[in-house]
C-alpha cells in the first residue's frame, strides 16, 4: 500500500479537511492567490494545526501532475480501503439502503461524476470490483468535488457474489440494459435498492447482469444508442429519488 498520495482541487481538499483532516501530511497553496475560496481552505487547515506552504504554479503543476489543481495541493495518507465486511456493517445499520453498483467503469472522470451524482441523490454507498475498475485517484477526487470523501466506495473481489449476498440481505437489484423490456419509469425503485450500471458501450458483464433481479432501460428518443455512464447513472438515481420521496 502506498504511504501517501496526492489530492488537489478546492472542493476535494475542502471536503477532505472537513471529513478527514488527520490524513493531511502536507498542504501547498499557490503563491499570490488570495481570495474567499482559498480562505476557506486556509481557515480549515489552521483550525486543525496543519502547516501551509506557498509554492509557484510550476511546483504545484508538478506535484499534482495536472494544471487543474486550482491553487491547492495536498499530500495525504491513503484512505482506508472499504471491503465486503464494511458493506455488511453499512447494511446492518441502514434502513432501506440505497446503493449504486458500477461494473467496469475504468475512466476516472466517469467514476468522479458518478460519485457526485451519488452524493447528490443520497446514495449510501457505491460497490465496484477490485479488478476491471478505476479506484479512487486524485483525478476521481477532483472531478467528484468532495463526494469521494463522503460517499463510501466498497471494492469487492467478486462482484456477482457480492450482489447475491446483498440480495440475501433484502436488497433488490435493478440492472440497466438497452434491450430491457421495462424502463426506469415503470420499475419499482422504492425500498432497499441497488442500481447496477455498466460501462459505456460494453454495459453490464454477463455474470453481473445475471445476478440482477430485473433489467431496466432508459427510453431513448433520438439516434444516439447510449449515454455516458455518469449521465445514465444520474437519470436512474434521480428517478429512484423521485419514487422514494413519493412513498414516504
Amino acid at each position: 500500500m502506498k504511504k501517501s498520495e496526492i489530492m488537489y482541487g478546492l472542493h476535494a481538499v475542502e471536503s477532505l479537511l472537513k471529513q478527514s483532516p488527520e490524513r493531511v501530511l502536507e498542504l501547498w497553496l499557490l503563491q499570490g492567490r488570495d481570495d474567499d475560496r482559498l480562505h476557506k481552505v486556509i481557515k480549515l487547515a489552521q483550525n486543525f494545526g496543519i502547516t501551509l506552504q506557498r509554492a509557484s504554479r510550476k511546483v504545484l503543476d508538478d506535484k499534482a501532475q495536472s494544471h487543474q489543481h486550482q491553487g491547492v495541493v495536498v499530500r495525504v495518507k491513503p484512505a482506508k480501503a472499504l471491503v465486503e465486511k464494511d458493506l455488511d456493517l453499512l447494511l446492518e445499520k441502514t434502513e432501506q439502503p440505497f446503493l449504486l453498483i458500477l461494473d467496469g467503469v475504468t475512466d476516472p472522470h466517469n467514476l468522479g461524476a458518478c460519485l457526485r451524482n451519488a452524493d447528490a441523490a443520497g446514495v449510501h454507498g457505491i460497490i465496484i470490483p477490485k479488478d476491471n475498475s478505476v479506484s479512487i485517484t486524485s483525478t476521481v477526487s477532483k472531478v467528484a468535488c468532495g463526494a469521494a470523501e463522503v460517499v463510501p466506495v466498497f471494492q469487492v473481489t467478486n462482484l456477482a457474489r457480492t450482489m447475491r449476498h446483498i440480495q440475501q440481505q433484502g436488497v433488490w437489484i435493478l440492472g440497466t440494459a438497452g434491450e430491457a423490456d421495462s424502463d426506469i419509469y415503470h420499475a419499482d425503485m422504492k425500498g432497499s435498492l441497488a442500481i447496477a450500471m455498466g460501462a459505456e458501450g460494453k454495459g453490464l458483464r454477463r455474470l453481473t447482469r445475471e445476478a440482477c433481479d430485473s433489467l431496466i432501460s432508459i427510453p431513448m428518443a433520438g439516434t444516439v444508442s447510449s449515454l455516458n455512464v455518469s449521465v445514465a447513472t444520474g437519470i436512474c438515481l434521480f428517478e429512484a429519488v423521485r419514487q422514494r420521496s413519493e412513498s414516504r
